[in-house]
């Protein structure tokens, strides 16, 4: 499993809140995580962000 992955899975509920402070726009309902579903997540974060996904796992294992 990827490292950006394993942090989704492990501590969500610290990224959640670290994702809404940088992107505002996000709602709850966009930060909805589900395993193995995680590609449709960062699809709604990259929506919101305007990064590609490549750079959003950068950013994930970042935090």
């Amino acid at each position: 499993m990827e490292a950006w992955k394993q942090k989704l899975e492990g501590n969500w509920n610290v990224l959640k809140g670290k994702i809404k402070q940088q992107y505002a726009d996000l709602t709850d309902d966009d930060l909805v995580y589900q395993a193995g579903k995680e590609d449709e997540l960062l699809g709604r974060i990259q929506k919101a962000s305007g990064k590609t996904k490549d750079q959003l796992k950068e950013w994930i294992d970042k935090l």
